[in-house]
């Protein structure tokens, strides 16, 4: 071999071997990020970046606005958290950042975040959500913080109520799940903020979903040579998640629901399980039905105290509690690993929330399944536009309708129970307290605000039921929908029915318009809304789709 080939041979074993520890180098370092952070991450336990993480990291480091879409638990938080340490370790200034997010729990997360991946170069991290002292809260960011981490409404309050900080100093504005920051509900509040901040900062927003309106914001305009990623993919949820559905009448929701959970825990004992439901009434009804049939839980609504919520996650997060109890609030973006299960106990009102619900399962690669209870035929229309969204077909949940039957009236003489005592806990009457003093704060007059939301919710149930007509009337024309119409009109029936004989009532409920079933269900009479139901299953398994 001559002396030419021996030369070549050797610089490409050597350039082999430089590719080799370049692979086997922390994936981190390639984006960027300095060896105190990488190190730091390596720490965490985390072995390389996610997509989202090695598109829009080094974007943010290189200056630029960013916008990132991703599917729920892709690791959207340090996608912007870590090129913002990064930054903070050349320049630790007092407010440095300023990250707004639409709830408390969220806030929580995300500062907790900050000072895990921080806690090498000692990061001081403000959270400014609500629910506790505003006194307090203005003394913390008198403190300096290097980060903010806000809800608009509470930081709005601060900005027109006292001059004893600034922003001066921002170099980063975040808006997480900018989706529903940016839709309008929150804009008096971030036309507040945004008049306080100077101008020249980069602007991140992250979401689950990417809409037109986040490059188009007024109050935040973003630049034109802004980086805009967004996961490719044609489903919206991860693969690693088992998306099913249940199929039962109005009356067998809860039934349904605790002979679920049963049998789920008979099989993962040590699982944590999110039930989802859609009003604050109900979620704290649930919590105490189940809570009377030895099933321990916590639940999370807007209505608790701030230490309250903070309690009952943290009892949650830890595992001293293996079953969380929520509405929406507890949809978007809270990251607990050790959620295995998600079930919709009522129904999200848009698929958009189907995703971030379920979302809470899954995470970061792991396993997790979703349950959702759908109302037949109610909630069909429903069923097929989260599989048009989500473009995955649901799958039936097995249940032993034997068992529900036989917990029917446990489930419903418990249920009344817990409604009699939180009718004694004056429930209504602290919601209808906190939705005046939430509008005396927002200057307005309380009663005329009062009138207009009774006015609004029974428009709301009115066209509710006339949704409900319409939809009738469509199933009508098809084979299938006479089917359908068929088991509605028996249902009425049957209600009228117990309504006669004094076995029960039909009310809606003043909390999200949901119907109160009969108390008594005569059992004897053949099913005919599972032979129904059967006769759905059986053509939607033939058709492959609704």
């Amino acid at each position: 071999m001559d002396k030419s080939a021996v030369t070549l041979l050797i610089s490409h074993t050597l350039f082999c071997l430089q590719k080799m520890q370049r692979k086997e180098a922390n994936p981190f370092q390639s984006l960027g990020l300095r060896p105190w952070m990488v190190k730091q991450l390596t720490k965490l336990g985390l072995k390389g970046a996610t997509p989202i993480q090695q598109n829009c990291i080094p974007a943010i480091l290189s200056g630029k606005d960013c916008i990132g879409a991703a599917q729920t638990g892709s690791g959207k938080t340090f996608a912007f958290a870590l090129p913002i340490l990064e930054r903070l370790s050349e320049e630790p200034v007092s407010h440095f950042a300023l990250v707004l997010t639409p709830t408390h729990e969220l806030a929580y997360q995300i500062s907790e975040q900050f000072l895990v991946a921080g806690q090498p170069m000692g990061v001081r991290v403000c959270v400014v959500s609500g629910g506790t002292d505003q006194m307090i809260e203005s003394q913390k960011l008198m403190q300096r913080p290097h980060i903010v981490v806000a809800m608009p409404g509470r930081l709005a309050d601060h900005l027109t109520g006292c001059d004893t900080f600034s922003f001066d100093n921002l170099k980063y504005l975040v808006v997480d799940e900018a989706d529903r920051m940016l839709n309008g509900d929150f804009d008096e509040s971030l036309a507040i903020i945004e008049r306080c901040l100077p101008s020249t900062r980069q602007n991140l927003f992250f979401s689950a979903t990417m809409k037109d309106f986040m490059k188009e914001s007024s109050i935040f305009p973003i630049s034109k040579d802004c980086i805009e990623w967004s996961q490719d993919s044609n489903v919206a949820t991860v693969d690693t998640l088992d998306q099913r559905y249940l199929l039962c009448a109005d009356y067998d929701r809860d039934m349904v629901l605790i002979e679920s959970l049963r049998k789920y825990r008979e099989e993962n004992e040590n699982s944590n399980v999110m039930i989802f439901t859609n009003t604050k009434k109900y979620c704290q009804l649930l919590s105490m039905t189940l809570k009377s049939m030895d099933i321990d839980n916590v639940c999370l609504h807007g209505f608790m105290r701030q230490k309250e919520r903070v309690a009952a996650l943290s009892r949650f997060k830890s595992n001293h509690i293996r079953t969380l109890i929520a509405t929406d609030v507890a949809s978007r973006g809270l990251d607990i690993p050790s959620v295995q299960l998600v079930i919709n106990h009522m129904l999200p009102r848009t698929p958009k929330e189907y995703i971030h619900r379920v979302g809470r399962t899954a995470r970061a690669g792991r396993k997790g399944m979703s349950i959702s209870i759908f109302r037949f035929p109610r909630d069909l229309e429903l069923l097929g536009a989260i599989e048009t969204e989500i473009n995955t077909k649901l799958t039936e949940h097995p249940i032993d309708q034997r068992m529900v039957e036989r917990i029917f009236m446990q489930v419903n003489v418990t249920r009344r129970e817990s409604e009699m005592q939180l009718d004694n806990n004056d429930f209504d009457e602290r919601a209808q307290n906190y939705r005046r003093k939430t509008w005396i704060m927002e200057g307005k007059d309380p009663d005329e605000m009062e009138a207009l939301y009774r006015k609004k919710q029974k428009d709301k149930l009115k066209e509710i039921r006339r949704k409900r007509k319409l939809q009738q009337a469509d199933s009508a024309t098809s084979e299938e929908g006479k089917v359908l119409l068929q088991d509605e009109r028996f249902k009425s029936v049957d209600s009228a029915r117990f309504e006669k004989k004094g076995r029960g009532r039909s009310r809606s409920s003043k909390d999200g318009g949901e119907g109160e079933p009969p108390k008594k269900m005569n059992r004897s009479k053949p099913n005919v809304s599972l032979d129904k139901q059967k006769n759905f299953k059986s053509k939607r398994k033939v058709k492959g789709h609704l």
